[in-house]
């Protein structure tokens, strides 16, 4: 084992603190990787603070983690010394199911390996990317293209993969009306996204204050969903909806918008149940579906989609002693868009 520089949290409200964890010594198929940068994600809130279920601390949160390859296990094929490289969220599946023989590790039916959070084949309670390193087997490692920085790598590992993953798999592209619900870390990456694709997009906000943000980003429509108007003028409208919002909202009301044969597919994940009006659903033959991150094949596609159509997160820097700060931050929606810890300060108090 050896042990690495981390922030943690040790409690549902507690502050992060400087402290030290083990990473396992390198197996034949492992590689150790330098963390340059980590992103915050509304997820490692939720999860640090028990709202998705019970949390063993201390706590090292962080699924969006991008850096550098520093030492290979003795089978390593994949990657060599030096090369930019990424994880997710998560770090290892049973590989054995039918699920991860597709290439769909991430639905694993034995339950993939959580970056953090999770109990990981060795017996050990796995730790995430708010640390200096971190050891993942090869196959569950992807390389970052040359036309993506690092510090805008990070959360495409996780807000870039789980907007890509719906987009492609509901088809979005010429032709396909797409609204993206709520424009904040993975909704504008959801925009970006879309439009590359070729779709039409619309932003659906509580209100019209990022409207300028969203057209920029390549939204061709912008509509606030506080105005019960915009209900009515788009009823019938979407081919796809992606509701990126990890909050409560009327379910229903948003599969109004579906046209003949859409689909609304929830890739925020509120705590909260979001009950579901059937009458919304058939008489359009319309679908309610969701979607969790991708698989490993589909993130190093994403990654290659993103560099080759110039796409990047908008990112503001942190020091890793301004994570608490942070994350009320994100609570309160104040930021644009994804706050990205730099981990060289990981050792600063």
């Amino acid at each position: 084992m050896n042990k690495v520089n981390a922030r943690a949290t040790f409690s549902p409200e507690g502050p992060f603190k400087l402290t030290t964890i083990e990473r396992r010594d390198l197996e034949p198929h492992d590689v150790l990787i330098e963390i340059k940068f980590a992103g915050i994600c509304h997820s490692d809130i939720h999860t640090a603070r028990g709202e998705w279920g019970p949390v063993e601390y201390p706590l090292v949160p962080g699924h969006e983690i991008a850096g550098i390859v520093t030492q290979i296990g003795s089978e390593v094929k994949k990657y060599a010394i030096g090369d930019r490289v990424g994880v997710g969220c998560m770090v290892d599946s049973c590989r054995e199911c039918d699920n991860c023989h597709k290439g769909e590790e991430q639905y694993c039916l034995g339950g993939m390996t959580g970056t953090y959070g999770a109990i990981d084949r060795y017996g050990q309670f796995t730790q995430g990317g708010y640390s200096t390193h971190i050891v993942v087997t090869e196959d569950f490692v992807v390389r970052i293209p040359d036309g993506i920085e690092l510090d805008a790598a990070a959360p495409l590992l996780c807000a870039g993969i789980t907007t890509y993953s719906p987009l492609r798999h509901w088809g979005a592209g010429p032709g396909k009306k797409v609204a993206v619900v709520g424009l904040g870390g993975l909704g504008h990456l959801a925009v970006k996204i879309a439009h590359a694709m070729g779709a039409e997009v619309t932003v659906l906000s509580q209100s019209l204050k990022k409207k300028d943000d969203g057209l920029k980003l390549g939204a061709e429509h912008y509509y606030a969903t506080s105005d019960p108007g915009t209900f009515t003028e788009l009823a019938g409208s979407f081919d796809l909806i992606v509701n990126t919002v990890s909050a409560k909202i009327d379910i229903s009301s948003y599969l109004s918008l579906l046209a003949l044969d859409g689909t609304l597919v929830n890739v925020g994940a509120p705590a909260e149940p979001l009950p579901v009006n059937v009458f919304s659903l058939i008489g359009q033959r319309r679908s309610f579906a969701g979607s969790m991150i991708g698989s490993i094949r589909e993130t190093q596609e994403m990654l290659d989609f993103c560099a080759e159509h110039h796409i990047a997160p908008e990112i503001e820097m942190i020091s890793a002693n301004q994570i608490d700060e942070a994350w009320e931050r994100v609570l309160a929606s104040d930021v644009r868009y994804r706050f990205v810890i730099d981990i060289s300060t990981m050792e600063n108090e």
